[in-house]
């Protein structure tokens, strides 16, 4: 009881502040949503992050991986609240499999194209890659990579995916896939439209765009992860990647939308 001389009228004001402070730190810290988005959605995810929090305040955290690499890591409970792939195939895995709140949905289409830092000529690309010219042939992984499944298919469908077999390079992702680029670790490589249309990028790129017809189309699905169930923000921003806002600044960077 002596101390309850020293807990004065300031001392009351004091901590009911701070029990304030503690009230609101939890809704304050949500407001950055964790994002998982394939790694071909690199340089759109800064234009869009940008502009959903100019429209709601809301702040989101990107991270970037293969497709294939982040189902696995959201089986194993990544805190991810949203996640945007670049096929419907691993969204709609993790659809049967429980982890997600609804069906994925498409977002957006990508295009493939090959690309090279060098004025190499993409006229007859298929004849070209046969050349003693081209040493390394960049593809991200195909397994869990959907962008490198679409080369492999095109490659395939081309009638030279087996003569070219010991000069491909796998990257691990289709970032990694643009660092061989850029850099010319690869001669030429088969990755995103979104790369060339990035600002952020300084290289000069040569590419053309490859035969839609020669891969299965590149539908990316996106859905809301079970960790980002009843959180208001998740689903703001998923609205919002589906907003005529998001869709002008997804054709920016070359994707084709509804």
């Amino acid at each position: 009881m002596k101390l309850n001389r020293f807990y004065t009228p300031e001392l009351k004001k004091l901590n009911f502040l701070a029990a304030l402070l503690l009230f609101f730190a939890g809704p304050l810290s949500a407001q950055t949503l964790q994002i998982a988005i394939a790694a071909n959605l690199q340089p759109v995810i800064k234009a869009l992050g940008k502009d959903f929090k100019n429209k709601t305040g809301i702040s989101i955290e990107p991270i970037a991986g293969a497709s294939g690499n982040l189902t696995s890591q959201i089986k194993n409970g990544a805190p991810f609240d949203v996640f945007l792939s670049a096929d419907m195939t691993f969204p709609e895995m993790l659809f049967k499999e429980g982890f997600t709140t609804r069906k994925p949905v498409v977002y957006a289409q990508g295009s493939l194209i090959i690309c090279s830092n060098q004025n190499i000529g993409f006229e007859n690309w298929e004849r070209l890659l046969l050349t003693d010219r081209i040493k390394k042939v960049a593809i991200a992984n195909p397994v869990i990579a959907p962008y490198g499944k679409a080369a492999k298919e095109a490659l395939k469908n081309r009638g030279i995916l087996d003569d070219i077999t010991d000069k491909i390079v796998r990257g691990e992702s289709i970032s990694q896939v643009n660092t061989y680029i850029t850099t010319g670790v690869a001669d030429v490589g088969f990755t995103t439209r979104a790369l060339v249309a990035d600002p952020a990028n300084k290289t000069k790129l040569y590419w053309q765009l490859i035969d839609p017809k020669l891969y299965t189309a590149i539908k990316q699905g996106m859905v809301i992860l079970k960790h980002g169930k009843g959180n208001v923000n998740a689903e703001k921003f998923y609205n919002y990647v589906l907003s005529p806002a998001a869709k002008v600044i997804f054709e920016k960077y070359g994707y084709k939308v509804d």
